[in-house]
């Protein structure tokens, strides 16, 4: 039924940006403001009684069961609410009201927060005897079993219940570096418009230099770059003073929960070894020169002797091509086919929904998001759709993202239904992957071909390489902090400057890095959330083992790899994927990316020297 009402949709007409279909319906979370309004005033009449439960968690397995099943309810409904607030806000950031709301709706949690600060340091209290005892005497307490072994593992790095109590309360300006940048990047930065060569006014946003910086000119690109980092290097200290602040909050909550270092709490949350971040650091840098070669082929199939950065964005082929948004979602549809009738039917059904914001407008948030954190409603999704192929790639991903979501609410319950970001970016890039397998069967020709083998290869370096470089960058920066340095705008962009530097092979002649784009950091939003954007990286990599697998038809392995993502967060991340079939903390899933890129490569020389004239 999903299937066919979506192919039908696909096969009309996209409807405009202005058309509702083009929306989310937000009144699937909440009729309106006023029904939002109630279910705040709700939490907030409820929260106090979360106090009775207070030195009570012990008593028997029945207390535990009935303060976990209360304070889990209100969880949930919470997180119903701030989902509204945060799509609402990010809908129009310059919307005054949205963005009063979601302050009230963060305010409300941080409340939450607080009041629930006991939890951990009374179980640990209760001891895990007790706690073991009556998980296997009470049935009604499965659904808690893994939360409660995860706060016993974390057990030397929880403190009292008063210094838990204040930790929570730091929520109400903790969040300060990351909104501030949400607002200066988003709405009040005053962003230049340029004319292109060919008379096209090009307004440069984030989304406009999204677009822009692929055009075909080269002095249109290099203008496009110029005109939109010198705007960002107008508030180089600001931005500076944003990461910084973040970066030292970073370290106060790791510090003050005893670990060693910002990279060892960040990765204590999901239990992912240290050896994870280290090898993939060192396997991207021992990999360079596959980058390189990159660059070297788009260097000789643009015909630009000395490749700049603005260089990087452009298709190496040009495909006259534009992908309308109902093209878009049937083109997912048809490319996610290897993975069975019910995933197709089921991501069919989400696409067609009014679950998705497609089109740029102005004040929306830029990029594209997935937020699943409303578990009794439905994944919503942000794009910035563009009519061309990376938006296409961008709907895959972010409903690779939704896709799971639906899978992991509807197989949990909701304690263990929220996933670990590193299980989730496997979803988002092998529906990616899937994608690209699929344009290369039905390109009309081989320059088609070669467009959609150069696709992959910008899909490898800026979701492997990038983000390892990304990652690389965030190490340096909190290292410093650990040793009580300082961290100016100036010194930021030294800092990412030199890893550009060495990532693109500006030294040995492969790309040269401007000095105007070393501020490229203070545009990238992940630095906000430590240690975050490694996991693109080690997910593409485990993406194109699962995928390899997939195509080839291998006994059970699409199974396997839905287990995985039904199992939501119901086990530490990195030993979910390590049971499908990889293991993140060995060399072998980097270098086999690192092979298919190469046989990417040769596959493009080969056509290449076929058409020669």
């Amino acid at each position: 039924m999903g299937l066919l009402l979506f192919q039908a949709l696909a096969a009309a007409e996209t409807p405009p940006p202005s058309d509702p279909a083009s929306h989310w319906d937000l009144s699937l979370l909440y009729r309106d403001e006023a029904a939002w309004r109630a279910a705040k005033d709700h939490i907030a009449a409820e929260i106090p009684k979360i106090k009775n439960y207070q030195g009570h968690l012990g008593e028997s397995a029945a207390s535990l069961r009935t303060a976990l099943d209360f304070i889990y309810g209100l969880r949930k409904e919470y997180d119903r609410m701030a989902v509204y607030t945060s799509l609402r806000h990010d809908a129009n950031t310059r919307d005054v009201a949205a963005l009063e709301l979601n302050q009230e709706g963060d305010l409300l949690g941080t409340e939450l927060s607080r009041a629930t600060s006991f939890v951990s340091p009374e179980l640990l209290s209760v001891g895990e005897t007790k706690l073991r005892a009556y998980l296997d005497s009470d049935p009604g307490l499965a659904p808690y079993r893994f939360p409660i072994m995860e706060i016993l593992r974390a057990a030397p790095h929880t403190l009292g219940a008063e210094a838990e109590g204040v930790l929570s309360a730091t929520g109400l300006i903790t969040d300060t570096p990351v909104s501030l940048y949400g607002i200066l990047a988003n709405a009040d930065i005053p962003w230049p418009t340029i004319k292109l060569s060919d008379g096209t006014e090009a307004r440069l946003d984030q989304s406009g230099y999204t677009k822009w910086r692929a055009a075909p000119n080269q002095a249109d690109r290099k203008a496009v770059f110029e005109a939109f980092w010198k705007t960002f290097r107008d508030y180089e200290r600001t931005f500076g003073v944003s990461l910084y602040s973040q970066v030292k909050t970073d370290w106060f909550d790791a510090s003050v929960r005893k670990y060693p270092s910002c990279l060892a709490a960040a990765l204590a949350g999901d239990d992912i070894p240290e050896s994870v971040y280290r090898t993939l650091v060192a396997e991207t840098n021992a990999n360079l020169p596959t980058l390189h070669r990159y660059f070297k082929l788009r260097s000789r199939m643009l015909g630009i002797p000395e490749l700049h950065y603005w260089d990087i964005y452009p298709p190496m082929v040009k495909l006259d091509k534009t992908f309308p948004l109902a093209t878009a979602k049937q083109l997912v549809l048809d490319a996610v086919q290897p993975l069975g009738r019910d995933y197709v039917a089921l991501i069919g059904a989400n696409i067609a929904g009014r679950y998705t914001d497609y089109y740029p407008s102005p004040g929306k948030t830029s990029g594209a998001y997935e937020n699943g954190a409303a578990y009794d409603v439905h994944p919503f999704v942000l794009t910035n759709y563009n009519d061309d192929y990376e938006s296409v790639s961008t709907v895959a991903h972010e409903w690779g993202h939704g896709t799971h979501s639906v899978l992991a609410n509807h197989a949990q319950p909701y304690p263990t239904a929220q996933y670990s970001i590193f299980v989730a970016e496997i979803a988002s890039t092998l529906n990616e992957t899937l994608l690209l397998d699929h344009m290369l069967k039905v390109a009309g020709n081989d320059s088609e071909k070669l467009y959609y083998l150069g696709s992959a290869l910008e899909n490898l370096r800026a979701t492997f390489f990038r983000q390892a470089m990304f990652a690389e960058f965030e190490l340096a920066i909190h290292e410093r902090v650990e040793k009580g340095d300082s961290l100016s705008g100036s010194e930021l962009s030294r800092i990412y400057g030199d890893l550009l530097r060495r990532y693109h092979g500006d030294s040995e002649g492969v790309l040269k890095i401007d000095d105007l784009v070393t501020i490229e950091w203070a545009y990238i939003p992940h630095f906000y959330h430590a240690y975050y954007v490694y996991q693109y990286a080690t997910s593409i990599a485990a993406s194109q083992a699962f995928a390899e697998r997939i195509q080839k038809g291998e006994p059970g392995v699409v199974d396997t790899y839905l287990s995985m993502l039904k199992a939501g967060g119901s086990d530490h991340p990195y030993d979910l994927v390590k049971r499908a079939g990889v293991d993140l903390a060995t060399p072998a899933p980097y270098r086999a990316l690192v092979a298919r890129m190469n046989s990417i490569m040769d596959e493009m020389e080969a056509i290449l020297a076929k058409n020669k004239p």
